[in-house]
This record gives structure tokens, sequence and C-alpha cells, in this order.
């Protein structure tokens, strides 16, 4: 399974919902949990054949802002 790890500017179990619904639809992410408590708020995905470039758009799709972290 690959983790892709995104610092994004998704605050709260709202702004969560709205990004799980535009994740959804790409088919290989399993998780998304969000540490809203990270300042960075870092989203971590997990899934097969994972795409960075689609999870991108997908939440820069949702209204929110995201960039790729390491680690």
């Amino acid at each position: 399974m690959k983790t892709l790890k995104f610092k994004t500017n998704i605050k709260c179990g709202g702004c969560i919902a709205a990004v799980t619904s535009h994740l959804n639809a790409a088919e290989t992410v399993s998780t998304r949990p969000v540490d809203t408590a990270n300042p960075n708020k870092i989203l971590t995905l997990e899934g097969e054949n994972l795409s960075e470039a689609v999870v991108i758009e997908k939440v820069k799709t949702a209204g929110y802002t995201i960039e790729m972290v390491e680690g």
C-alpha cells in the first residue's frame, strides 16, 4: 500500500466531509485521516496506485489548498 502526505488548509469536520466526497471519486484511496491539530493540517492518504496529481486535483476542486510533503 502506498502512503502520501499533504499540507492543507482543511480545518474541521465539515472541511473533511467536503474533501472526502471529492476523494471518494478516486477509488484507489482507502483512508483519509487529517491531523487538524497539526498547524500544517496534514492529510494522509493510503491506497493502491495513488496518484499525487489526482489527489491534488480533487482537493483543489473541493476548494482547499494542498501541497505534497515528504515523509
